[in-house]
């Protein structure tokens, strides 16, 4: 066991976050998601929700500050203007963690999500019941203090 690490900062997620590089994309994904045909690499999270693997997430990693938008969610087919409670609670866990109104989960339709996710660095599987539970992150920089 390490110290302050979640039971979510599993040795695969931490090698995965530490291998992304700038830019880098990683996709979160609900239990309905074909996460395994979609990945060129999968890591399964069975047991947690989409939020409570955002908040590992971005306890580690930055968003992207050079782009408009490093935060995407799923839209909801034939209503894409709305946003499902899963995708309200992870924008208010990326207001937590990156300031509030610094970014906003932009939508993207459902097959352009999937083809977006198949190019990330990797695919994170979670146990997230809800439909429209997926996100993509763009990695940003950490500078020196």
């Amino acid at each position: 066991m390490l110290k302050l690490l979640s039971r979510l900062h599993t040795p695969d997620l931490l090698h995965a976050l530490a291998s992304m590089g700038h830019g880098d994309e990683i996709a979160l994904v609900d239990a309905n998601y074909p996460a395994a045909t979609m990945a060129r690499r999968l890591l399964r999270f069975d047991s947690a929700g989409l939020p409570e693997l955002l908040d590992a997430c971005l306890q580690l990693m930055p968003l992207d500050g050079f782009v408009e938008q490093p935060a995407l969610r799923m839209e909801v087919v034939g209503a894409p203007a709305d946003i499902p409670e899963v995708q309200r609670e992870c924008q208010a866990l990326i207001d937590r963690h990156e300031g509030p109104g610094r970014f906003t989960l932009a939508g993207i339709e459902r097959h352009a999500f999937y083809a977006r996710s198949r190019e990330a660095y990797a695919v994170v599987a979670t146990g997230e019941p809800r439909p429209y539970g997926c996100i993509i992150l763009k990695k940003g920089v950490v500078f020196p203090d």
